[in-house]
């Protein structure tokens, strides 16, 4: 069975660009490539917030009432629902000040079984070194 895996690495705010949406957006679409796959091939996505990027897996996101727009809140969500792993730097979540009841950290209101992880960095860097493609955002 060959699988290939891809590390999609968000490092950005969560504002004013549509980098951390798109980094979504890639990650549950690598999902939908099996069709294109020949028989024992696959794709594991693996998705990391580092640096600010942490900040973009804030829960309660308003953007819906404020904006308009779907929250990064339903992505992240939505990549837990079609089991892509999910990594939140640990080392930044404290760095922001930030607490695990405030972040992301499972999506079962939409009946996802997988949740994400709040792991050192160091884990996300053998993710990073063991794909075989990596796309920063």
């Amino acid at each position: 069975m060959s699988i290939k895996k891809i590390a999609f690495i968000v490092d950005k705010m969560p504002y004013k660009s549509e980098t951390s949406r798109l980094a979504l957006t890639h990650a549950i679409a690598s999902q939908t490539v099996e069709i294109h796959l020949e028989d024992g091939e696959n794709v594991e996505p693996v998705l990391a917030f580092i640096g600010a990027g942490v900040l973009n897996c804030l829960r309660n996101q308003k953007a819906s009432e404020t904006y308009g727009v779907t929250t990064l809140e339903s992505h992240i969500k939505n990549a837990l629902l079609t089991d892509i792993k999910v990594l939140i730097c640990e080392e930044d979540v404290k760095k922001y000040g930030l607490t695990e009841d405030q972040i992301i950290m499972d999506a079962e209101d939409i009946g996802a079984d997988m949740p994400s992880e709040l792991v050192p960095f160091s884990t996300i860097m053998g993710e990073i070194e063991s794909a075989d493609h990596i796309m920063f955002f």
